[in-house]
């Protein structure tokens, strides 16, 4: 095998092959000509990508590698590492889209001889969009040497965007790894980034400026110039990270995103992105923006207190030494002209600390801090925590009048996200309340209507200087109730009453015992491969409908997912009247059949599956045997923290269509009753919640 071949894992081999990760192991159990590890660990082997696919298709399990996939795999498996594989296909598809004719002429030689007349139009191109080599770029010009190994990717990755474009090919590329990879990234979701770009107002035409301090993938200042089609577009990006890499791939990826027609140049737009630490080492000292849109390390100790005593940014007070995101906030507000804005997302302890009051003292006082959002669990990670968004202006020479501070809380539980999670949250009903709040603040818009008002409130920063400065809207809003007080309250008991009447009729009668049944049996992977029914499998592919999540498939709920922004060309996959929805994780006896009103979703990531043929195999027969707990426990695999349904191995009897609709009806009554039960619950909760809250708020008396 030559020494820079592309390795690819069994999860690899899984997705080329498009079966589980079981099937592979299978296979090497199974088959002695199976290709032998060439890298990896025991646990983890990884294989050649060559290798593999010749096996694949002289065993007559892949007549073609997608090229999506063969260009995924070969990036992940790059022997210098993923990052470096997408550095290196950034700029060659930055030269890509600067000039394609220069590009066929480069690859129409071999691949060591490509290498070495790559790096020099590589120079030139990123040259011409982030300036001269010297000049402290984020991206410098790999060599022939760095560049060999990459060939066969950028050949691929350059196909690839001959059918998809530049810009959507490098963002499924990135996209694929932050999602193979999240615990390796800071991430600032795509909805949360486009939120906090929209309160930075980064649309409008007074914003022409933009700075990302801590840039990471660039999440937010790819947020900051919106759609393709935007009209307004900020002219200036700038950004920082201490990470060379990731430095390296935002500058890519926001060059890319700005990118004109090919055989241009922006030259209008100035895209600067700096590598270093940005409190240590500030590289835009003298930079006043319009805006500055900041998803800030968390918790940092080591963050420059010691040498950083004096530095005048500390305008607002010095930040103790575990006060590192007060720090922050005071960097993005010295990088702000006169009436900028700046949007941070930060911890909710930021807001309470005792060791940060003085400074959330002074910029209240001096009208610094506008608004406290709490966001719900689920919105960013660390996705169990609740982290707020404050938004920032600096003030300008004329003082302000009786300054307030708008809180705002989006974190109040209801009937559709009870249960949490970041696939259950309604992004839209979250920007929606957020941003009527905030305009009707500024006076753009008139004060919203409830509901979204009864969880904002412009709070007199004179109620706010006491010892503590509290800033957290929970201490400072009204509960957030359950419910809208005592008439609503009756109408959830009304709900419950009759919820409880149509569980009790739909009580299953008294099973009639009877001698276990022997029946011959067939497994899910027979039954499709007779083709007797279609097995896929979820993803986070792009669209415009509603996502069909797990917790909805767990908790019966309606689509509550959001489809995937700004990322992979993947076509979803849309359900059907009549399929049967299965998690992956988990080891939960849960299946969904789909009903015409949730037809059209697309499927989740953690769902598989499965359409049945109607002529061969009734869906209600399908999923009652599915249940079945034994079934589960037999299909499932317990090799790591998590138990992993392989519904390959689900086994169901063999029975006629007549008999199996028979058994389909009666587990189709067991489903009504069950999910009787379960609207009971909820509504059960929500009543004794609401009538504890409002005997606590008064609102409810004990009479």
């Amino acid at each position: 095998m030559p020494e820079n071949a592309t390795e690819v894992t069994a999860a690899g081999i899984a997705r080329l092959a498009g079966v589980g990760r079981a099937a592979v192991s299978n296979w090497r159990r199974r088959h002695a000509d199976f290709p032998q590890p060439v890298g990896g660990t025991e646990t983890s082997p990884s294989f050649a990508l060559s290798e593999v696919e010749r096996w694949l298709r002289d065993q007559g399990k892949l007549v073609e590698v997608p090229l999506r996939e063969r260009v995924w795999q070969q990036l992940t498996g790059h022997p210098a590492g993923p990052v470096t594989a997408l550095v290196h296909t950034g700029c060659a598809l930055l030269l890509v889209n600067r000039s394609p004719a220069a590009w066929r002429e480069i690859t129409g030689v071999s691949d060591e001889r490509m290498a070495g007349v790559l790096s020099l139009a590589l120079d030139d191109a990123l040259a011409d969009r982030f300036g001269p080599a010297g000049n402290g770029r984020a991206v410098r010009t790999p060599d022939r040497a760095e560049l060999l190994p990459s060939v066969p990717l950028l050949r691929g990755a350059a196909e690839l965007a001959a059918g998809t474009g530049v810009r959507e090919t490098y963002e499924f590329l990135l996209g694929r790894q932050l999602d193979a990879n999240p615990r390796q990234y800071t991430l600032t979701p795509p909805g949360l980034a486009e939120l906090m770009a929209e309160l930075a107002g980064t649309g409008g035409p007074g914003v022409r400026t933009v700075l990302d301090p801590a840039a990471g993938t660039g999440a937010l200042l790819t947020a900051a110039l919106g759609p393709a089609d935007a009209t307004s577009r900020p002219a200036a990006l700038h950004a920082q990270e201490s990470d060379p890499g990731l430095a390296a791939v935002t500058a890519l990826r926001l060059a890319l995103r700005t990118a004109d027609a090919p055989g241009t140049t922006p030259r209008d737009r100035t895209l600067d992105v700096r590598t270093g630490d940005t409190l240590r080492t500030d590289a835009f000292p003298r930079l006043a923006a319009d805006a500055v849109l900041c998803h800030p390390p968390f918790n940092e100790r080591n963050w420059g207190h010691d040498e950083l005593a004096y530095d005048p940014r500390w305008e607002y007070g010095f930040p103790a030494r575990t006060e590192s995101e007060l720090a922050w906030v005071q960097h993005a507000l010295a990088r702000l002209r006169d009436g900028g804005t700046a949007v941070l997302l930060m911890p909710p302890a930021a807001a309470s600390r005792r060791s940060g009051r003085r400074i959330r003292a002074d910029l209240l006082r001096r009208g610094a801090l506008r608004a406290v959002i709490a966001l719900p669990a689920g919105a960013a990670p660390p996705y169990g925590i609740p982290l707020h968004l404050w938004v920032l202006r600096r003030p300008g020479a004329e003082p302000r009048p009786t300054p307030e501070l708008l809180l705002i809380d989006t974190a109040e539980p209801t009937e559709q996200t009870t249960g949490g999670g970041r696939d259950r949250l309604d992004l839209t009903a979250l920007r929606h309340a957020v941003l009527d709040a905030w305009h009707a603040y500024e006076g753009q818009r008139p004060q919203p209507a409830a509901p979204h008002s009864a969880a904002s409130r412009t709070v007199p920063v004179i109620e706010l200087l006491d010892d503590d400065v509290d800033l957290a809207p929970a201490r400072h809003l009204p509960s957030p109730a359950a419910t809208g007080g005592p008439a609503e309250l009756a109408g959830v008991r009304e709900r419950l009453t009759t919820t409880l009447g149509l569980a009790t009729s739909l009580t299953p009668p008294p099973p009639a015992p009877t001698a276990p049944a022997h029946r011959p049996l067939t497994t899910i992977g027979e039954l499709a491969r007779a083709g007797a029914l279609q097995l896929r499998h979820g993803g986070t592919g792009t669209g415009t409908g509603p996502v069909l999540t797990e917790h909805d498939v767990l908790g019966s709920t309606p689509p509550s997912g959001a489809p995937a922004a700004g990322g992979t060309p993947e076509e979803p996959v849309l359900v059907e009247a009549g399929d049967v929805v299965v998690p992956v994780l988990g080891g939960v006896t849960v299946v969904r059949v789909v009903d015409e009103a949730t037809a059209g979703a697309a499927l989740g990531r953690n769902l598989q599956l499965l359409r049945p043929d109607p002529a061969v195999l009734d869906p209600w027969f399908l999923a009652g045997f599915l249940r079945g707990t034994t079934n589960n426990r037999q299909a499932s695999s317990h090799a790591s923290t998590a138990t992993r349904l392989d519904a390959r191995r689900l086994q169901l009897p063999r029975l006629p269509l007549a008999e199996q609709r028979r058994y389909g009806e009666r587990f189709r009554a067991l489903a009504a009753f069950e999910d009787a039960l379960r609207l009971a619950g909820r509504l059960g909760g929500q009543l004794v919640q609401g009538l504890y809250d409002g005997l606590t708020d008064g609102t409810v008396t004990p009479e």
